[in-house]
């Protein structure tokens, strides 16, 4: 089989891109460790606290539960959503849904 001739006016050239291979193969590496690594400690994290105990009007029973920074949610049968505040588990909002 005939090879091609050799030309060392390109052996620089080849020699840059097998570095700049080998340098964006550990930037890669690199970068899937610190995004595997920000997962683990989001995952890890401890959640919002939830109330020990939450206070419905009676004859109404919890449907759903969400919570934000300060104020916690509970959606009720009665097609209503009963916001209450986190510091003092007052009721803060009543919101009806309407269909």
């Amino acid at each position: 089989m005939d090879q091609a001739p050799e030309n060392d006016s390109d052996q620089p050239l080849v020699t840059y891109l097998k570095r700049l291979v080998t340098a964006m193969a550990f930037v890669m590496i690199a970068g899937f460790v610190v995004l595997i690594g920000t997962l683990v400690i989001r995952l890890n994290a401890d959640p919002i606290p939830l109330p020990d105990r939450v206070t419905l009007p009676a004859g109404v029973s919890a449907v759903a539960f969400t919570q934000g920074t300060d104020w916690y949610a509970v959606v009720t049968d009665a097609d209503t959503i009963l916001i209450y505040d986190r510091s003092t588990d007052a009721l803060a909002q009543t919101v009806t849904i309407d269909r």
